[in-house]
């Protein structure tokens, strides 16, 4: 195989997980999860300094 077929290759292989990503509800069920742990980890191991709550903000807000 020819490189530039590879590398067409190797970008299609990349970008095929992308396109199947969707909002369902198994999705959003995850993200219910995450958020909950997040907020016990929060509990236990609340963050020490404005920085690191402006990181933790942050964090919530992108995802």
């Amino acid at each position: 195989m020819r490189p530039m077929g590879r590398t067409a290759l190797a970008a299609l292989l990349l970008a095929l997980p992308l396109a199947a990503c969707d909002d369902g509800p198994a999705e959003r069920a995850g993200e219910r999860v995450d958020r909950t742990l997040e907020r016990a980890r929060d509990t236990v191991d609340p963050p020490r300094g404005p920085v690191e709550r402006a990181g933790r903000a942050i964090d919530r807000a992108v995802d």
